[in-house]
């Protein structure tokens, strides 16, 4: 796959703008808070002083993991097959969460240890049944990790909106997320592995050696797309070449938490104006989701505690994108209104 060139947003005329039409609104300067810096970045984003919402949609990936064979996980693989027809029949949390948000969600077999058939609302692009375990062997070959990151940009071209949250659901997923979260900023493997769908203390301590055992395996691996072929997971790859061709098209790209945070960070070490385009929804309760944010630079929305993925965050925050936008392009002006404003004094 040829990884997209992505441009940043900054625009100095463009931002004064922005911040005047901002400021100009009956309010007092700064008092709508993270609404105010989120409508000036939907604006960059968009290169208009008058952003919209427009047809959002959440993706949720799914894929298995091999390194379930090292007894990382509190659920077996079974789980996320069944999960996707749980997708499928509309009773998840984020099937919930995304009619209230009045936003498309489309499913997505990237990667399933199961086979589903021709089904009416599941989009098929399975690489293969999971991945490899990669506390022995790269979890996927460097052909299969560019076929499914082609194939999550090839999505992003079937959307007509310009906003898209990514969503996951995995088994194993999050001992992939910290394995690469360790590779690509370095903080220690303690401080990266979390419960995910609910470890005891004895189990994520399982996890961490594991994972520890996986780098040490694979010691040599430095570059981007080798932490990702790997250690990530199908569902990872094709999120991360999503969000590329999705900031190519100039869209906003809605983050959701630990798995989906650890695509990011690899794909903004590939392009690091990526993130220019990227709203954080909320901070996991999923441990070393914080420190990924931080590492970041992250400002998120919410904070709510969840650590369920499948894109629930994307879903939650999006009407505070809404609210952002309407309020830039809706609310009276000092001078419409004719309300005075503290330079009038």
């Amino acid at each position: 796959m040829q990884i997209a060139t992505i441009f940043t947003t900054a625009n100095t005329a463009l931002s004064q703008q922005l911040a005047a039409a901002v400021n100009n609104k009956t309010k007092p300067p700064g008092s709508l808070g993270m609404l105010e810096s989120i409508a000036r970045q939907i604006g960059l984003i968009q290169q208009t002083t008058r952003p919209a919402i427009h047809a959002p949609a959440i993706l949720v990936f799914a894929a298995d993991h091999g390194i379930v064979a090292e007894n990382i996980s509190a659920y077996p693989q079974s789980v996320t097959w069944q999960m996707v027809e749980n997708f499928l029949a509309q009773g998840a949390a984020i099937n919930v969460f995304a009619r209230q948000a009045q936003c498309a969600l489309h499913i997505v077999d990237a990667g399933v240890n199961h086979d589903f058939g021709p089904r009416d609302g599941l989009i098929d692009r399975k690489i293969a049944a999971g991945t490899r375990n990669f506390a022995v062997e790269p979890a996927m070959s460097n052909d299969e990790c560019a076929r499914a990151m082609a194939h999550g940009a090839e999505l992003i071209a079937t959307l007509d909106g310009n906003v898209v949250g990514f969503g996951e659901m995995g088994i194993g997923n999050t001992t992939a997320a910290a394995a690469i979260m360790h590779k690509i900023t370095g903080i220690p493997v303690a401080r990266c592995v979390g419960a995910g769908t609910g470890l005891s203390t004895q189990g994520i301590l399982q996890k961490q050696s594991v994972i520890e055992r996986a780098i040490a395996h694979h010691a040599s691996i430095s570059a981007p797309l080798d932490i990702l072929a790997n250690f990530g997971g199908f569902e990872i790859a094709m999120i991360a070449g999503a969000m590329l061709a999705a900031a190519e098209r100039r869209m906003v790209l809605l983050i959701d938490g630990f798995i989906v945070t650890s695509a990011l960070l690899v794909a903004a070490r590939l392009q690091p104006a990526l993130l220019d385009y990227c709203i954080f929804s909320h901070c996991s309760n999923e441990h070393g989701h914080q420190q990924m944010l931080e590492h970041l630079a992250a400002h998120p929305l919410l904070q709510l505690d969840l650590r369920l993925g499948e894109g629930t965050g994307c879903a939650l925050a999006l009407p505070l994108l809404q609210a952002s936008v309407n309020f830039l392009c809706e609310m009276a002006t000092f001078e419409s209104a004719q309300v005075s404003d503290k330079s009038d004094d």
